[in-house]
């Protein structure tokens, strides 16, 4: 045998060594070969084209379903249903319900997909996502691209119809062009409360012109009686959840919170927070920092910590799904200490790969454990 073939065979026996090494790391979900290895990899792609990869995959459920049992002590009871535990993935990953149930099988509690809007959109033009590697973040300014209501309630009915008893969240949005705002949201819990068990008005992406506005005072309360109403009439009642900016002032907080005291305004929860269009100096990321959008990750995190701490004591303990930075256990329990009864991740995912899903909860668990805790709801809101 000549030496080149020699090198040849070695190559291909190095290939399949490696191919072996990395189907083991997947299936034992080892969180540092994701990290070091395969995210890398998956990042030498555009970052929108690596996000829709990351839907077709789990789509498709190809990544093996994670082993790991949710022990009782993560078991929160929130919206009249047990969660298994209390990890979510976030609006904004899987934007038309097709990746369900793949995210089902890494092992989160629950599934949020949207926002939706009533109408087909495409969105805003390309480049609008961008990694800011260095600070653990991403830039996106996608504009509510989705295919619209029908189109993502029928997967939803064939989930249901295949048995999927998982909890779903749907989170709706707005149209671009459209003249009536409080009908496209009208519009959504009507399509959408019969197959949701809560359902979002997001109201705080930075990506639709004049959205966030729907925040103030005055409009938030003529926004939100239409839309109470509404869901009060839509039988087996799914939770309604407003979903908020974490750029608003403590006295534009301590505002929504008067506003949401209202009984005709009273909502079932909030998510906090959205993305931030503010842009924190100690960012390394410079060049990628100039561009717009709503900002995601590691930067975020203590500032949606501090707002959920503020909405939870404005609002008596309302029920609060914690977003924002969260990379770890820690991360989570510093969110439900501080009020949030549960917790959503998604830049984590891009960087950690779903490996993180089942970290987080066994960090939760070590946690929990160390403060004598017996359950997850024991902690929420005891921030120090």
């Amino acid at each position: 045998m000549s030496f080149q073939n020699r090198l040849k065979q070695m190559a291909k026996l190095c290939g399949l060594g490696y191919g072996a090494f990395a189907v083991i790391c997947v299936y034992k979900e080892d969180l540092n070969f994701y990290k070091r290895y395969l995210m890398p990899v998956v990042h030498l792609l555009e970052p929108e084209n690596a996000h829709k990869f990351s839907v077709i995959m789990n789509k498709f459920r190809v990544l093996p379903k994670s082993k790991y049992m949710d022990p009782d002590c993560l078991k929160v009871n929130l919206f009249g249903r047990t969660f298994s535990n209390p990890v979510g993935i976030a609006a904004g990953y899987d934007k038309n319900a097709e990746a369900v149930l793949g995210l089902d099988d890494m092992g989160f509690g629950f599934v949020e997909v949207g926002s939706v809007t009533p109408l087909p959109q495409q969105g805003n033009e390309k480049p609008r996502v961008f990694r800011l590697n260095k600070d653990q973040a991403v830039i996106n300014r996608y504009g509510f691209n989705s295919d619209g209501h029908d189109v993502v309630l029928q997967r939803i009915y064939e989930l249901r119809e295949n048995n999927f008893d998982g909890i779903l969240g749907i989170n709706l949005g707005k149209n671009k062009i459209s003249t009536d705002p409080i009908g496209d949201y009208v519009k959504g819990i009507i399509k959408f409360g019969p197959v949701a068990d809560y359902l979002v008005i997001n109201i705080s992406s930075p990506n639709t012109p004049g959205l966030r506005n729907l925040q103030s005072k005055n409009e938030l309360y003529n926004f939100l009686v239409p839309l109470v109403q509404t869901i009060n009439r839509i039988p087996n009642r799914p939770a309604l959840l407003l979903k908020l900016a974490p750029d608003l002032s403590y006295e534009e907080r301590k505002d929504i919170a008067e506003v949401i005291n209202k009984k005709e305004c009273k909502v079932d929860g909030l998510i906090i927070s959205n993305t931030t269009i503010s842009r924190p100096e100690n960012l390394h990321c410079k060049k990628e920092a100039l561009e717009a959008g709503g900002l995601s990750g590691r930067p975020l995190k203590e500032m949606s910590t501090i707002m959920i701490a503020d909405m939870y004591k404005l609002l008596n303990g309302i029920p609060i799904i914690g977003v924002g930075g969260i990379d770890s256990g820690e991360d989570a329990y510093e969110k439900i200490k501080a009020g949030a009864k549960v917790v959503q991740i998604y830049t984590s995912l891009i960087y950690n790969g779903p490996p993180v899903v089942t970290q987080i909860k066994k960090d939760l668990v070590k946690l929990l454990e160390k403060d004598g805790y017996k359950n997850i709801e024991e902690a929420v809101g005891k921030r120090s």
